[in-house]
């Protein structure tokens, strides 16, 4: 089966057709190109924290930066449930460093007081929901959100993102379903990084074109060339004002590939032929976006070399800032879950600090991470 793929940019960082590109304003695309190397050079530094045994566990995004492209149309009241690969996402919309930096640590400079495990990100300023361990599930919450927008008849709506793997999940059938009947204000983007954990797509599904599956649910399906970041804008632009103007629902699939290992507990070389990794370097988001803007005589190597190393620099900088900070307190576990604390949480949280208090000096065990 074929089916178009969207193309803007091609992997030379060429234009495919100059009357199809995007009009978007300098500072939004030098914005997104910041953010894209921001998030490669985070990935490198979380992956290095991770094996000196300072964090537990950390998901790389590396290959995938141009989804970036889907955070700009959203507006400020729209809804965020992302999967693990969304950092770009995040960072766009405002999700500051250090509180992103501070969750993979898990201390008191963590917002979520270490509740999360690492890559679970979640910063309600943005509406970016927190991420969960079981896949898919956030496809199903994406919908019910949506339809919650236009009950209020307010004017968000609601993006969430998955990977191929993630297609296969109950979850998702269950979301695309009820968005379709209920013509949910809601758009679904499908990473298809071509393995989920270690399982080709091929082995997972009949259906060799993710985009195809939308038919069964009543609404569009879209494929675009994940490694090109304007085409993703485009599509995703056009699948947000579809569903703002009340017409439903479009499921993106965005053709990409995972230039590293699943997680931090992973080794790819298992799985992936080397032959595959060479291959989808050629196409790298980020050498094709940079190509493409030095053409526009929007940037230039000097501006490019400057960005690294201020990049760089701010990564580290926040590294050490947040590392400077203490384990959660014990009793940090009980606060902020209810407005106000019930009785028997109040005597839970007495009882531990007096336990605390009886065998002396709490140990900071967070270290040892199960995976």
């Amino acid at each position: 089966m074929t089916v178009e793929m969207v193309q803007i940019l091609k992997p030379d960082g060429s234009l495919v057709n100059s009357k199809i590109e995007p009009k978007i304003s300098e500072a939004d695309l030098k914005k997104m190109y910041r953010v894209m190397v921001l998030t490669r050079f985070l990935d490198e530094r979380g992956l290095t924290l991770q094996r000196q045994g300072r964090i537990g566990f950390y998901v790389t995004s590396t290959g995938q930066e141009a989804i970036v492209g889907s955070a700009l149309p959203l507006q400020k009241e729209d809804w965020i449930f992302p999967a693990y690969r969304e950092h770009a996402v995040g960072l766009f919309r405002g999700f500051p460093l250090k509180v992103f930096i501070g969750q993979l640590f898990g201390n008191s400079e963590d917002l979520n007081k270490g509740r999360q495990m690492p890559n679970h990100f979640a910063y309600a300023p943005i509406h970016y929901v927190s991420i969960s361990s079981p896949i898919a599930t956030q496809v199903a919450q994406a919908a019910g959100a949506a339809i919650a927008s236009k009950i209020r008849k307010d004017s968000a709506i609601a993006i969430t993102y998955c990977g191929d793997g993630g297609t296969s999940e109950g979850e998702f059938h269950a979301g695309m379903n009820f968005a379709g009947a209920f013509k949910a204000p809601c758009v679904f983007f499908c990473s298809n990084n071509q393995y989920a954990i270690s399982v080709p797509v091929e082995k997972q599904t009949a259906q060799p074109v993710i985009a195809e599956k939308a038919k069964a649910y009543g609404f569009p399906g879209i494929r675009v060339d994940g490694n090109d970041v304007l085409a993703v804008y485009q599509v995703v632009k056009e699948a947000v004002t579809r569903a703002r103007e009340g017409q439903g629902p479009t499921l993106i699939e965005a053709f990409t590939f995972r230039m590293g290992a699943h997680s931090s507990s992973d080794d790819p070389t298992r799985y992936c032929p080397k032959s595959k990794l060479e291959e989808w370097s050629q196409k790298d988001p980020i050498k094709r976006f940079k190509t493409y803007l030095i053409s526009k005589k929007l940037w230039s190597e000097a501006e490019d070399t400057k960005l690294i190393e201020q990049v760089k620099q701010e990564i580290s900088d926040t590294v050490t800032e947040v590392m400077k900070g203490t384990p959660p307190s014990l009793s940090s576990m009980f606060e902020e879950v209810y407005q106000e604390m019930p009785l028997n949480l109040q005597w839970q949280k007495e009882e531990l600090l007096e336990e605390a208090r009886a065998k002396g000096e709490f140990l900071d065990s967070s270290e040892a991470f199960p995976l």
